[in-house]
């Protein structure tokens, strides 16, 4: 028996050796020399023989381990299994079946001709044949007119009409009025500044009602003055719609005081009465001109007009108001005198801002004058303009966003506060005009007040020149007070009668009165007016 058996493992052994030799050489037959290993494997374990005596005979396999075999095997299990599957013959059927369930490329079906060769039915207007089929001759093609929404007002004097009143006779007993009052009012001489002590309890005392609040114009307010009569109460507004209000205080009702009037078709953005005759008010707008409104004409002539530029503010260069420096929206800026006949300037100059907001000139010494830019403010001597472009005495380069504007003191000049739109007003130390002037306070003030509402602009009080005026966005709503050195010396408030974001503020030259102006989303104009005394 077991010389059979060794016969039978002999003879394995060596069909075992001729399949190692092949796959050496062909790699494509290692599952069957694995299968042929794993039978040696197996003969021998029956026979009891150790795994010695059983790979000693081969030549190729002596050497593997039992975790080598054993990998073999797992090898060969595994290919005959996915080969059971039939991955290849499934994969070939399913590209067959793609193949032939692709659709074929769709081409646009072309119309079919009609058999009757008919056309189709087409309009009769289109084709301007009126309806027998006898054609219409051609209509000449109308120009398109494009209607300018502001067109610009006929030069030359206008007359004094107000747009709310229908008697004449109320309106010359207006006329009359502000005539008699602009005789008898007092010019603002120097005086001595009050203590803030008695500045802040005349303060104080300053109160608003509904009789003080009334709707003057249309349109949102851009400018305001207060005439400096010290008998009456006579306030002036500058509108967005071209507009300017007067209204009389003593009146009652109190809409019997007002009266609009329209000098210009576009904003007023600067409004002043005349520091030599009270009874003119001159105006200034976008339009690209400039009106004095006289009350004893009853007329608004024009003192200065261009077509081709906007205007943004003015300012009286000679203390008589017999010339004028006007700022535009471009950057330069006109040298007017009033008594040369003609609406046109005497002098055109290019200054070095792109844009100018505002213009005002030094209450003393009138050569020099300041004008507020983009973000600059530059000081300059007008007694060295040139024509072709001016270079500043100074500038004040220490605003970082736009600037809203730029004012001196008003008695002395010595101070000038700024408004920009990095939150922040601005004293300056003006009293040596060189070539530099030092900044001495930085007030820390919400100017933000986004689209719908004017700017602040601060001001000073002509009567108390250290302190300043300026709107507020707190809430509740109020118009603020500061002093020269940033500290806080008063606001008003009045609930309900101080409803809505004051932008725009004027304080009497002489009297304890603030008039403020109101510039909501719904273009309503108010007049915010108190009294102590």
């Amino acid at each position: 028996m077991k010389a059979t058996t060794s016969s039978k493992t002999e003879s394995t052994l060596q069909k075992s050796s001729l399949d190692v030799h092949t796959e050496n050489n062909k790699r494509q037959h290692m599952s069957t020399s694995d299968t042929a290993i794993l039978s040696v494997d197996m003969e021998g374990s029956q026979d009891g023989d150790s795994d010695e005596d059983t790979t000693s005979g081969l030549d190729g396999f002596s050497g593997l381990s039992p975790y080598e075999r054993k990998r073999l095997k797992n090898i060969a299990e595994n290919a005959n299994f996915f080969a059971s599957l039939q991955l290849s013959e499934s994969a070939a059927r399913f590209r067959e079946m793609v193949k032939k369930r692709q659709p074929s490329e769709s081409k646009r079906k072309k119309p079919k001709k009609r058999e009757n060769g008919t056309e189709l039915r087409r309009s009769m207007r289109l084709l301007n044949v009126d309806p027998s089929g006898v054609s219409l001759p051609e209509t000449p093609i109308q120009p398109t007119v494009v209607v300018d929404e502001n067109p610009l007002l006929p030069p030359g004097p206008l007359e004094m009409t107000p747009e709310n009143r229908d008697s004449s006779e109320l309106f010359k007993g207006f006329l009359q009025t502000w005539e008699e009052v602009s005789k008898t009012s007092s010019k603002n001489t120097e005086k001595e500044l009050s203590s803030i002590k008695s500045y802040k309890a005349k303060l104080d005392g300053m109160v608003i009602s509904e009789d003080t609040v009334c709707k003057v114009t249309k349109g949102s307010i851009l400018s305001m003055a207060l005439h400096p009569s010290e008998s009456r109460t006579l306030v002036a507004a500058g509108a967005k719609s071209g507009q300017v209000g007067l209204w009389d205080l003593t009146h009652r009702p109190k809409e019997d005081g007002v009266y609009v009037f329209q000098p210009h078709s576009q904003p007023v953005s600067c409004l002043y009465f005349s520091p030599a005759n009270p009874a003119h008010i001159l105006s200034l707008s976008y339009d690209g001109t400039l009106r004095c409104g006289d009350f004893s004409k009853a007329v608004f002539e024009e003192v200065y007009r261009n077509e081709r530029s906007s205007f943004s503010s003015f300012d009286f260069l000679a203390e008589d108001a017999s010339t004028l420096l006007v700022g535009h929206w471009d950057g330069s800026m006109s040298l007017v005198d009033r008594r040369t006949p003609g609406t046109s300037y005497e002098k055109l100059i290019n200054s070095s801002l792109r844009k100018i907001r505002t213009v005002h000139v030094h209450p003393l010494h009138r050569q020099y004058f300041m004008m507020a830019g983009l973000s600059d403010v530059h000081i300059y001597d007008a007694r060295h303009l040139n024509p072709k472009g001016s270079q500043p005495l100074i500038s004040l380069t220490e605003h970082t966003k736009s600037i809203a504007s730029a004012y001196f003191s008003p008695l002395t000049g010595n101070r000038v506060v700024t408004t920009c739109a990095d939150c922040k007003l601005r004293i300056f130390d003006s009293s040596c005009i060189s070539s530099q002037i030092p900044l001495l306070t930085t007030i820390r003030h919400n100017t933000i007040t986004g689209r719908w509402l004017a700017r602040f602009q601060a001001v000073w009080d002509p009567k108390q020149e250290d302190c300043v005026i300026v709107g507020s966005m707190a809430h509740p709503r109020q118009v603020e007070i500061f002093h020269e050195t940033g500290k806080w010396v008063h606001c008003f408030l009045s609930g309900e009668c101080l409803a809505s974001v004051c932008s725009i503020n004027a304080m009497h030259p002489t009297r304890y009165i603030l008039a403020g102006g109101f510039c909501q989303r719904t273009f309503r104009l108010f007049l915010h007016l108190g009294n102590c005394e």
